[in-house]
């Protein structure tokens, strides 16, 4: 086992993704390796993608949607 330094606001972070009181900050950081593994360039591509158009302002509401659908 090895001791590793933080910052206080990377171990409130982690302490929020816990999914339960008792789960090690091991396991919630392997859950994080684990999520990132899962995504292939492709779909991170597609991730970055639609993230810059949310900057740039290319969205539109649920409202919005469902008005020009007639819903």
């Amino acid at each position: 086992m090895t001791t590793i330094q933080i910052s206080n606001t990377l171990h409130n972070e982690l302490i929020q993704r816990k999914l339960f009181d008792r789960e090690t900050y091991e396991e919630v950081i392997w859950d994080l390796i684990e999520d990132t593994r899962e995504l292939n360039d492709q779909t991170k591509r597609d991730i970055e993608k639609a993230r810059s158009e949310i900057k740039a302002g290319k969205l539109h509401s649920l409202a919005q949607v469902k008005k020009e659908l007639g819903l």
